[in-house]
């Protein structure tokens, strides 16, 4: 029921119980009075029938009457009073002359009708009725009672005494059915007055409800308006200088200050989103209840559940103690005590390192709780990568530091061989071959050194927007001649959509290119190098699998180390080198190898959209980038 509607109710009701009320009272004094009217009345008849009928009755001691003889004395009072004129005359003008009286008669001592309005009763015995008393003592509920049930009537008495002596008595009776035809008309006007009361109440109250609700309904609109972002029309079309509109221009200024503080929420919860959704590790977000508020997406890939089952859930929902995970949890928030890190393994199987923290206020209260998980696999890769970084910095500064002390030397030997040959007019050919060959190894290591020299120091990259299948495509194409050389059949296991990454084509091209040549050099009796890329949500990962020996577990650790190698004529340059490349564009080399089965190489590179965010939080605004050697 609306409030309106209530307060109609309300307001209607109290005015008809004050109308009842006050009807009440009046019809009570109403009918009270024409009860008593009508026994002063009937009481005032009696009076006069009393007092006319002494009148009436002559001295019968001067008569012929035996006055010693009381039946003879009562037949001469009757035939005196019978033969009365005025007496009569008054008799018989009662009816008509008072509406509410039914009838009057002068009874004898024995209830006989000596004089009765109604010729018919005379003489004859007149039934005792009720006295008019009991309706004058009776409450108002128990007159009306009376008055309205069916007809009756009612006397009034008055004893009568002639010539010194009882006779008999005055009766006047009163009719209900004129009690009620009196009382009936000023009911009726009462009845209408108080349903005329009452409607105007309603619609009093109707304009009332409207006059002190209208305010509220128009704020309702208002604030309707605010959440729709309408503060400033509110203000400006309906402020004014009442109660009303001092409300008006406070609801304006919430809206204002709502608005700012949603569209500083949506930009904190897009950025929380963002955040979530590129996060590595796990991440789980308790209130004090228990009940998880955040969800990162890596939460996931360790649960086996979507984001959308576990927000809003109790911990006890999520969790089961049948599990040591679950049960781990469940333990640590039953006694509410942090879980520092440690390895186990998830409910969906992987192998994480998970760590509880309870969140306090200053007053040391619990408000909430974070869960963290993290791939125990990829921290060991990220480790791995970390230290592989460290020895590649290493072993950078100390080529530079070759490279440099080697170079100088270098250019002086080969200076001074020039000279020498220069002053040699005549030289044997023994002599000439032997320096020729030390002039040509001098040369060499020059190149070996030059090639040091280009490992280490800084590059220019040019990035640009390349599909990575284009690409991949150019390098197989590269790789043929010496696939076929070495009776290897390399196959291409492309996506129709394209893999955009912003690379610089040729550095990436090479990096590629190390990886497929060390395939195809590993099959030396020849097989199929597979060649496949695909999108892995914002990153593409390329897969390069020959079907060569494998690589033993005991070097495995090493293989992207500078001059490490295992082939004949090898320089252990072009891992390391396609190594430093993908780092370069922040990307990941790893591989899986199975003696006797072969090797897989996985090459990660963000997609275009992912390194182009990455660079603009990174201020890289530029196309080029410098890049040195790879740093821890």
């Amino acid at each position: 029921m609306r409030r309106r509607t209530k307060i109609v109710l309300a307001i209607t009701f109290m005015v008809a119980v004050l109308v009842s009320a006050f009807s009440y009272i009046y019809i009570s004094q109403l009918l009270r009075q024409q009860v008593t009217t009508a026994d002063a009345t009937a009481s005032n008849l009696t009076s006069n029938l009393a007092f006319l009928a002494t009148k009436a009755a002559p001295d019968l001691s001067s008569t012929r009457v035996d006055t010693s003889n009381p039946q003879a004395v009562r037949r001469a009072i009757a035939y005196y009073l019978g033969t009365d004129r005025d007496l009569n005359n008054f008799l018989e003008s009662v009816v008509g002359s008072w509406p509410m009286i039914y009838d009057a008669a002068i009874v004898d001592s024995e209830g006989n009708a000596i004089l009765h309005t109604n010729p018919d009763l005379i003489g004859k015995r007149v039934p005792d009725r009720p006295t008019f008393q009991r309706i004058e003592d009776a409450n108002f509920r128990q007159q009306l009672r009376l008055v309205y049930n069916p007809p009756t009537i009612y006397d009034v008495r008055m004893p009568l005494q002639l010539d010194g002596e009882p006779f008999g008595s005055i009766r006047v009776g009163v009719s209900t059915v004129f009690l009620k035809n009196e009382l009936t008309p000023q009911l009726q006007h009462a009845l209408l007055f108080s349903s005329t009361a009452i409607l105007f109440s309603l619609v009093l109250a109707a304009g009332l409800s409207h006059l002190a609700l209208g305010p509220l309904e128009r704020i309702s609109r208002s604030l309707d308006s605010v959440t729709a972002g309408e503060a400033e029309a509110i203000a400006e079309h309906e402020g004014g200088r009442d109660e009303y509109g001092m409300v008006t221009q406070k609801i304006a200024n919430i809206g204002r200050q709502m608005r700012d503080a949603k569209e500083i929420f949506s930009a904190l919860k897009d950025n929380v989103d963002q955040i979530m959704a590129n996060l590595q590790d796990g991440l789980m977000l308790f209130t004090g209840a228990s009940h998880v508020v955040l969800v990162s997406a890596s939460v996931e890939r360790f649960l086996g559940r979507p984001r959308r089952e576990l927000l809003g859930r109790t911990v006890r929902e999520i969790f089961s103690s049948d599990s040591v995970f679950g049960a781990l949890v469940l333990d640590a928030f039953k006694h509410r005590r942090p879980v520092v890190q440690r390895e186990m393994e998830s409910p969906n199987g992987k192998r994480v390192q998970m760590s509880l923290d309870f969140i306090q206020e200053e007053g040391g209260m619990q408000i909430g709780a974070l869960l963290t998980m993290r791939d125990a696999e990829s921290v060991r890769r990220i480790e791995d990568e970390i230290e592989m970084s460290r020895r590649l910095s290493a072993s950078g500064r100390l080529t530079r530091g070759v490279a440099h002390e080697v170079k100088n030397p270098i250019n002086a030997i080969v200076l001074h061989l020039q000279l020498l040959q220069s002053k040699l007019q005549q030289i044997d050919p023994d002599t000439r071959r032997h320096m020729d060959i030390i002039g040509s190894e001098i040369h060499r290591l020059d190149r070996v050194v030059q090639i040091l020299v280009d490992f280490t120091r800084p590059r220019e990259l040019r990035l640009e927007e390349t599909d990575l299948r284009r690409l991949l495509e150019d390098v197989v194409s590269l790789a043929a001649p010496d696939a076929a050389q070495h009776a290897v059949n390399i196959v291409q296991e492309l996506p129709a959509e394209p893999l955009f990454v912003k690379v610089d084509a040729d550095f990436l091209k090479q990096a590629i290119l190390n990886v497929v040549l060390n395939g195809v050099q590993a099959m030396q009796r020849g097989g199929t190098l597979s060649v496949s890329a695909r999108r892995d949500d914002e990153i593409v990962t390329t897969e390069i699998q020959d079907q060569g020996g494998g690589i033993p577990a005991e070097i495995q650790d090493k293989i992207f180390e500078l001059y490490f190698t295992t082939k004949k004529g090898g320089s252990g340059i072009g891992l390391a080198q396609t190594y430093q490349i993908m780092q370069w564009h922040y990307g990941s080399l790893d591989f899986e190898s199975v003696m006797g089965q072969g090797t897989k190489f996985r090459l990660r590179l963000p997609l275009a959209e992912a390194r182009a965010e990455s660079s603009i939080s990174g201020n890289g605004e530029g196309v080029a980038e410098t890049l040195g050697s790879p740093s821890a």
